[in-house]
């Protein structure tokens, strides 16, 4: 089976991704940033921040420079990681989605389990986001569901791109938890992803 993070542009996917998240930065209320969220690593506010990094990660590699140099926490923007990422998100879209944004497509990329086309570490990245909306939406008190759509699409190349079987090491995300019968694509791509949906989803 041909597999479509390297035939499909996932673009449209990943804009619409980066708009989802946009929307649930500026609902963040103040006094929730130092509140836990599903991703044991981070807080609100640092989570925002590491959001941050997962923009300039693909800004980065449109610039031509590597991906990974970014830390994991941007931790210049933790006095306001929303007007960070509301910005950067903005600047990132006119980016791919400008005149030259096909053509970066088939650059290489640099990821943490090695090189591959930059179309595939774009469905990556939209991976990362919506998990991390995901993420940020149950913590903070919103719809934790993005665009049904756009969900399943990336739930779908996640499938592809991340086996249940390759967790740990080079690949950061823990094992696959069982979703919930109930449970809707983006907290179903959550789940493949590692996260827990008990005690953040009723």
């Amino acid at each position: 089976m041909t597999n479509p993070t390297l035939t499909t542009d996932p673009r449209p996917a990943y804009l619409a991704a980066l708009d989802w998240v946009a929307r649930l930065a500026r609902a963040v209320p103040a006094d929730r940033m130092a509140d836990p969220t599903p991703c044991d690593d981070f807080d609100v506010r640092t989570l925002l921040a590491h959001l941050v990094t997962t923009l300039r990660r693909p800004a980065a590699l449109a610039a031509g420079t590597d991906p990974m140099a970014a830390p994991l926490v941007s931790d210049d923007v933790l006095d306001d990681p929303v007007s960070a990422y509301v910005d950067e998100a903005a600047a990132l879209q006119a980016v791919w989605s400008g005149p030259d944004g096909e053509a970066l497509l088939d650059r290489v990329a640099r990821l943490p389990f090695g090189e591959v086309p930059a179309r595939a570490a774009l469905a990556v990245y939209l991976n990362e986001t919506l998990v991390h909306g995901w993420d940020l939406a149950v913590a903070t008190g919103q719809d934790p569901e993005a665009d049904r759509e756009l969900a399943t699409t990336a739930l779908a190349t996640a499938h592809a791109y991340l086996p249940a079987e390759r967790r740990g090491g080079p690949v950061p995300f823990g094992p696959v938890v069982e979703h919930r019968p109930e449970a809707g694509p983006t907290e179903r791509l959550a789940n493949w992803s590692g996260r827990v949906s008990t005690g953040w989803v009723g």
